[in-house]
């Protein structure tokens, strides 16, 4: 199971830099951008699962009945910052490209380059 997860996560993310490389439309581009931080966050959260405190993993949740060990919650923590942070990122990002889409009347970067000089 552990496994299937950093397999998921690699795989994320090797598709998103895939497309920040060779796409040059700007949407398209911060498509990739949210995969490889939703990659990026799986990688953390199954490093958080595949180190755990002591023992077997189970959620960070006291009730006062635990048994076994817990995960830390300090990646899961980490992790929904930065999903805030990315939120945040995005909306920016989006904002910034409707503007070049109204200056340039293109998305493709190439054109935008051209255009610019």
């Amino acid at each position: 199971m552990i496994a299937f997860q950093f397999v998921a996560a690699f795989v994320m993310i090797i598709i998103a830099l895939y497309g920040l490389m060779f796409k040059t439309n700007l949407i398209k581009m911060l498509i990739c951008l949210n995969i490889l931080g939703s990659g990026i966050h799986l990688l953390l959260i199954s490093l958080g699962y595949m180190f755990p405190v002591v023992g077997l993993p189970t959620a960070p949740i006291f009730t006062g009945f635990e048994e076994g060990a817990m995960v830390g919650p300090l990646p899961q923590a980490l992790v929904l910052t930065a999903i805030v942070i990315g939120v945040c990122i995005t909306a920016l990002a989006l904002s910034i490209t409707v503007q070049v889409y109204r200056h340039y009347n293109t998305l493709d970067v190439r054109k935008i380059r051209r255009l610019r000089e």
